[in-house]
């Protein structure tokens, strides 16, 4: 039960409105408990004719629990609603906030994964509220209130309400759940897992398409769905089966009461009058305790998804932030690299192993090196998205440990090899950096990355709509977007980490010249796999296996054996074939 209990801190804010919803189910279950025990009582008395008068106050008190029944069960409805949005709007935030600590390097799972706990397991907490606890606690005040008023009428028919309300609200929900907790725990894990199918197909359905591959991925969705279906039946089998025993157990708290009641009316020890009270009370009675099955259920899927959601919360940082951060020093800024180890799991092969560089300002390194020798780990690094396992990175002196991961980005800026494009205008686009930019700033930005001729030709301009993911544009055009994006920010340094991925030879060529040509004059860590354009940098570092395998000048690299004149000679054969 620890998920639930988290859950439950989680709603002490609103514990308020979580009160007052309480207190008016209460009152609407209570007025149809009134309105039926009294309705009973007005019809047995008035087939004795009495005087009308004597009437006044049931009939009274028949209007007013059956308007107060409608009125209280609106405001509850209403109250309960709105406390339970704003717990899940703080659940959401601190999920949210949680995931910018974790992102990138803490988010191993699949993006439609990660999007059902988001989505989906979220939104399944709200039962908790709605469904489970309020229900039981309001039928444990009515039904208690309902017990001792019989009880007191009639002592075997308070006996026989209190054993009917026990099977149907204790008993029958227990059996309900414990039989139901392995189909919702499939549920669950299906769901999640058919949204991430969805998403992965979504994402690749070109390739999909383009495979001819297409028809066995929708196949292998609709047997998914076809399992969540099944495992969606069994529970409401289970519900209704709760729902049945409830039935049940109510019709035999009616008969026992008649049963006790018609020989304590012939003993005298009941008011004849009152024993449709007695009959009647339980039909009332029932209603709070008819949904605690489908409660009790609710409770098993609400424990399932708040385990996923709590897992998500619960994962470790990759990064530790200062309790006190230091404050950020002044500029110009000036990085040092001094025998940096990094790994992405602990306990795991070192990504980086003694890595040194300077990054002094105005100066470009590049850093080159066959896949998987740590080039995109020196990044993560950099811009504090990965904890170092050994050296120091400093910036004007001060551990980057030591000050906080918004203040380094704030220095540092990164574009990424797949920077992405949000679906919206190629002006938004770049306003992400600064969203009170002018259109002659974002202009300078474009042109700056060889990209404002195009712009301009463009019907649209600025505001040219880029479809989902870039779609509209070409590989060269996202990247030169988002370099702007990235010299409109106006970082002191700039991180490009694989500009040139994914992208042709000349094109890549032409975009490396141009983010040299863009960059001149700042302080840049070029990280690629690509060799030509790199006469231009200060440094370039060779890593291989995490270690620095070489470094100097390209002219200085290229006259003597190793991993960089294998690389260029191997890139210029390369080329001169494709050509």
């Amino acid at each position: 039960m620890r998920p639930i209990i988290r859950l439950i801190t989680i709603a002490l804010p609103a514990r308020g409105r979580l009160g007052l919803a309480l207190i008016l189910g209460v009152l609407a279950l209570a007025s149809g408990t009134g309105l039926m025990a009294t309705s009973a009582w007005l019809i047995s008395r008035a087939a004795q004719h009495p005087p009308v008068l004597t009437l006044m106050v049931a009939i009274v008190a028949v209007r007013a629990f059956g308007i107060g029944r409608g009125v209280f069960r609106y405001l509850e409805r209403l109250v309960s609603h709105d406390a339970t949005l704003r717990i899940l709007a703080d659940l959401r935030t601190k999920i949210y906030e949680r995931l910018e600590r974790l992102a990138p390097a803490g988010l191993p799972l699949r993006r439609g994964d990660l999007l059902g706990r988001l989505v989906a397991d979220v939104d399944a907490v709200q039962d908790l509220y709605l469904r489970a606890l309020l229900p039981y606690a309001v039928a444990v005040v009515v039904g208690g209130a309902s017990v001792g008023l019989s009880w007191l009428l009639l002592p075997e028919a308070g006996a026989a309400l209190l054993a009917g309300l026990l099977l149907a609200g204790a008993v029958s929900p227990w059996l309900s759940a414990l039989v139901a907790a392995r189909v919702e725990r499939r549920t669950t894990d299906l769901r999640g897992e058919l949204t991430a199918h969805v998403v992965d197909t979504f994402t690749g359905a070109a390739e999909l398409i383009a495979c001819g591959a297409a028809p066995a991925r929708l196949a292998e969705a609709a047997r998914i769905d076809r399992e969540l279906t099944r495992a969606l039946g069994r529970s409401a089998a289970m519900a209704g089966a709760g729902a049945a025993v409830s039935a049940l157990a109510g019709g035999l708290a009616v008969w026992f009461a008649l049963a006790a009641g018609v020989p304590a009316v012939r003993s005298g020890r009941l008011d004849g009058v009152l024993l449709a009270v007695i009959t009647l009370l339980p039909l009332a009675a029932f209603e709070a305790v008819a949904g605690l099955p489908v409660a009790a259920q609710y409770l098993g899927r609400v424990r399932r998804s708040a385990t996923r959601v709590f897992a998500v919360l619960d994962r470790p940082e990759p990064v530790r932030e200062p309790a006190d951060p230091a404050p950020l020093p002044a500029p110009p800024y000036e990085i040092r690299v001094e025998d940096l180890r990094a790994r992405w799991t602990p306990g795991g092969p070192y990504a980086l192993d003694g890595v040194s560089l300077e990054l002094t300002p105005g100066r470009r390194v590049a850093v080159v090196g066959p896949s998987g020798s740590g080039k995109t780990t020196l990044t993560a690094v950099l811009l504090r998205f990965l904890e170092p396992a050994g050296g120091r990175v400093t910036l004007n002196g001060v551990d980057l440990r030591e000050l906080a991961g918004e203040d380094v980005r704030r220095v540092v800026g990164l574009c990424a090899q797949d920077a992405h494009l949000f679906a919206t205008t190629i002006g938004e686009n770049i306003r992400l950096a600064r969203r009170d930019a002018t259109d002659e700033e974002v202009r300078e930005a474009l042109r700056r990355a060889r990209l404002l001729d195009w712009v301009e030709s463009l019907p649209d301009g600025l505001d040219t709509y880029v479809g989902e993911h870039g779609a509209q544009v070409s590989g060269g055009q996202r990247q030169r977007i988002a370099l702007a994006r990235a010299l409109l920010a106006g970082f002191p340094v700039l991180l490009l980490d694989e500009p040139a991925e994914h992208l042709d030879i000349a094109t890549a060529d032409e975009l490396t010249a141009d983010l040299l040509a863009a960059t001149e004059g700042r302080t840049t860590l070029l990280v690629t796999h690509r060799l030509a354009g790199l006469e231009q940098v200060d440094e370039i570092i060779v890593l291989d296996h995490g270690r620095v395998a070489d470094r100097g000048t390209h002219d200085e690299l290229v006259a003597r054996p190793g991993i960089y004149r294998t690389l260029w000679l191997r890139e210029r054969e390369h080329d001169e074939i494709l050509c």
